[in-house]
């Protein structure tokens, strides 16, 4: 019998950015060491284009090494003459986000490995404009730091940086906040009545999300919302696999709960049960709030969506009049998508997602808003609009997996797949095929199937969509027949 794959044990210590900026296992790569090579990289592109006056904030999450590698962070810019705003305590990547063109910084850093397992760590980085950085910029981040010894980089103890005002501390949760409930229509939640649990998967939106939730007063019952940087012994994804406690929660609760949310480790990825403790995918909660933002709110516009998303959402853009647009897997391609096509909402299948006028990133707590403001203006439960909007767009199905990836199925699974032109996977006629990021095979009624090496994690995925569960099925077992053919 075969062997599936087993991958080599991750020894390069080497600092690599893939779409979620970098991560590495902590004590291999994600050392203080890389940190603070890294940091003296990106002080020399700051110092470069001459932007060391709008300084740079930084923050972390509540990882092991998160306050350490903030704090070293902010050593290697404060000695490099670049002013530091640091922010306390631990605090969601969107908050970082939104506080880049808040402070007019010249960019924001965050400590965070999002919803990799607890090993691991890692950095974002986010432009003044709160954008995430193109390829090039990461590349050459990476390049620089990987290059240098440990003499080259230049740090200023903290105590004397904030002597000197060099490193000063400030918290930003309101700004962030009130920023939030501008766009937000807190009024109309307010007399709804709803009640919701809410899974902060011991990660960083318990303050932020509590807050505005208070504000519109929702009763809100949290769990797993203590600093724990193990996250209960699980990667802190908000996906079905995972969120079992909060499943049982709505359930047995005897109808008490109108909604279920959760956010990832960083909150910057929402995942959503409804009323009767059903999982609903980042597919479908992206059909409800594009028909919701468009129809009910009145924002015109169309949606964007990367290659791993549902193309229900290419179907409800034809029927609202709207354009939608695929993207490469990174949320830098969304929002960068988004601008081309002035669309309303932008996302991606693994529970990110953002709306024009608000950050140029993803929000976990924004979108959580959003919905308990949907359902608090449709009058109506999340099943109720989710069969609504099947009447309008039909149904598709989707299934996944993964496989460890080995550097040795890197080279050979592409190289299979450009050897020869695929026409059909199994009786089903393929209709283009794009190797625009991995590879995406066409097929018929909007049927696809994608094989691409994950840019956060050491895994080959496959994904495919489908007329019936039975058809995904077969399209995965197809894929998977092929990747395990070449080993």
């Amino acid at each position: 019998m075969k062997r599936l794959f087993v991958p080599k044990k991750n020894t390069d210590t080497k600092i690599v950015f893939g779409t979620g900026g970098w991560r590495a296992v902590i004590g291999e790569g994600y050392t203080l060491a890389n940190v603070r090579r890294l940091s003296q990289a990106i002080a020399n592109s700051v110092v470069r284009q001459g932007l060391e006056p709008h300084g740079v904030v930084i923050g972390g999450d509540r990882r092991f090494l998160s306050r350490e590698s903030a704090e070293a962070a902010a050593e290697v810019f404060a000695g490099n003459n670049i002013p530091v705003t640091l922010l306390p305590d631990d605090v969601p990547t969107p908050l970082v986000t939104f506080a880049a063109p808040y402070l007019d910084a010249a960019l924001g850093i965050i400590v965070t490995s999002s919803h990799n397992p607890p090993e691991w760590n890692g950095i974002k980085v986010f432009r003044r404009d709160g954008s995430l950085p193109l390829d090039e910029e990461t590349d050459a981040y990476q390049d620089e730091a990987n290059a240098m010894s440990v003499d080259d980089v230049i740090t200023l103890d903290m105590a004397i940086a904030r002597r000197a005002g060099m490193v000063v501390d400030k918290v930003l949760t309101d700004p962030y906040v009130d920023a939030i409930e501008k766009i937000i229509d807190i009024e109309a939640v307010r007399g709804s009545e709803l009640v919701v649990a809410v899974d902060p998967m011991y990660g960083t939106s318990q303050l932020t999300l509590g807050t505005i939730l208070n504000d519109m007063r929702v009763r809100a019952d949290f769990i797993h919302e203590t600093h724990n940087p193990l996250f209960g012994g699980i990667a802190p994804a908000p996906d079905l696999q995972r969120l079992s406690a909060l499943i049982s929660m709505i359930k047995e609760s005897n109808g008490r709960y109108g909604l279920g949310m959760a956010t990832d480790g960083d909150s910057d990825r929402i995942g959503i049960v409804d009323e009767t403790g059903e999982y609903i995918t980042s597919n479908d909660l992206l059909l409800l709030l594009f028909w919701y933002l468009h129809e009910v709110r009145g924002e015109k516009g169309g949606v964007v969506r990367n290659l791993s998303t549902t193309h229900l959402l290419d179907r409800l853009a034809a029927h609202l009049g709207e354009k939608s647009y695929e993207c490469k897997v990174g949320f830098k391609h969304v929002t960068a998508g988004m601008e081309k096509i002035d669309a309303v909402l932008g996302g991606e299948s693994s529970g990110g997602l953002t709306v024009r006028g608000w950050i140029l990133g993803k929000d976990g707590i924004f979108a959580c808003a959003l919905v308990a403001e949907m359902l608090a203006r449709t009058g109506k439960k999340i099943s109720e609009l989710r069969e609504m909007i099947y009447e309008i767009t039909g149904r598709l199905y989707t299934a996944e997996a993964g496989v460890p990836a080995t550097p040795e199925m890197r080279v050979a699974v592409p190289r299979r797949l450009h050897a020869e032109p695929l026409t059909a996977i199994g009786p089903y006629p393929v209709v283009d095929v794009s190797h625009l990021d991995g590879t995406k095979i066409y097929l018929e009624n909007d049927n696809w199937a994608l094989l691409r090496f994950s840019g956060t994690e050491p895994v080959l995925r496959m994904a495919v969509e489908a007329d019936s569960p039975e058809k995904a099925e077969e399209l995965l077992d197809w894929l998977k027949g092929f990747v395990t053919a070449g080993v």
